[in-house]
């Protein structure tokens, strides 16, 4: 082995600040360290991918999702469209018993007809009246005690016939409060 020179003066009063013997020492925990932090980096860069890859999946379901509820509400609003439609209208009118409206005649606040009404509805056509309130049999919703029987409404008494020119009296049945619970 080739000895190594002497130093003189300045040289030799700086190589006694630095021990030749630790320089082996002090490289085995820098070692580690950076061993130990390329590891970490390599297992946080797995994680990373992990995540970025689970966010992947995640968002090709939600497109997915996204699609089939576009394609539902593109159908539902066909099947709205269809529905809406004069023809469709018309059809369900009909069926209903519904006949065209002629030409229209308004009454004004003092009672005189303004307008020229246009011929009636068919006979054949006319629909029946709604049913009487006392045979339709009502059931309170589950939970709500039923409520008896009330007597018949002075104010929706049945009057006669109209005579010539007079309005017919035309009440309108009032509706009956409805029960509610507590902190609704």
């Amino acid at each position: 082995m080739p000895r190594k020179p002497e130093l003189r003066g300045r040289a030799a009063r700086l190589a006694r600040l630095f021990p030749a013997g630790r320089a082996r020492a002090a490289r085995t925990p820098f070692v580690l360290l950076v061993v130990l932090l390329l590891g970490g980096g390599l297992i946080g860069l797995l994680v990373l991918n992990s995540a970025l890859s689970e966010g992947s999946f995640k968002l090709a379901d939600l497109q997915k999702r996204t699609k089939n509820l576009t394609d539902e509400e593109q159908a539902l609003q066909r099947d709205i469209d269809a529905y809406s439609s004069p023809d469709a209208l018309q059809r369900r009118a009909r069926e209903l018993g519904m006949v065209p409206g002629g030409d229209p005649a308004f009454l004004a606040p003092d009672g005189t007809v303004k307008g020229v009404p246009g011929v009636a509805a068919p006979e054949s056509a006319a629909l029946t009246g709604p049913p009487a309130p006392e045979s339709l049999v009502l059931t309170p919703p589950p939970g709500l005690p039923a409520t008896p029987d009330r007597p018949q409404d002075p104010a929706r008494s049945q009057d006669p016939a109209p005579q010539d020119g007079a309005a017919p009296n035309l009440t309108t049945p009032q509706s009956a409060p409805t029960p509610t619970t507590p902190g609704r």
